[in-house]
């Protein structure tokens, strides 16, 4: 009975946290971002008076973006679920010092991990900020 409880709630765990993420991802890519990026605080109108004149260092920049977004995302997803298992691995040690230790581990570990995408985000956003300046 234990078991099968312990496995119903691993199961609603990882559904959860692969879920969550689709979703909120779905709806943000339903609204016009570009549209609204360019009609942001630093509209550039150029002399043909066409808003958001895109170059081919915004098209790179637009494609790192977005790749560095979506390696952010898998990344967070799997620390998520690192921190769930781990969890659940110190729920299920039994006092087991051994156990307890990995499953520390385990969440300290994923707990990096999240520090160190969220710190990558902030790195890549910047210099891209700063060779949009030099660029532009």
């Amino acid at each position: 009975m234990i078991q099968k409880l312990k496995s119903t709630l691993v199961a609603m765990a990882a559904l959860l946290a692969i879920g969550a993420p689709a979703v909120v991802t779905t709806s943000a890519y339903a609204a016009n971002i570009q549209g609204g990026l360019c009609a942001g605080a630093e509209l550039k109108v150029t002399d043909s008076g066409q808003a958001c004149n895109t170059t081919s260092t915004n098209g790179f920049n637009n494609l790192l973006t977005k790749i560095v977004n979506i390696f952010s995302a898998i990344v967070g997803v799997i620390a998520v679920i690192m921190i769930i298992v781990g969890g659940l691995r110190y729920i299920t040690s039994g006092g087991d010092s051994g156990n307890v230790s990995t499953a520390k581990n385990t969440i300290i570990y994923a707990i990096v991990g999240l520090v160190i995408v969220a710190l990558a985000q902030l790195i890549v956003r910047f210099v891209l900020n700063q060779s949009q300046g030099i660029a532009g």
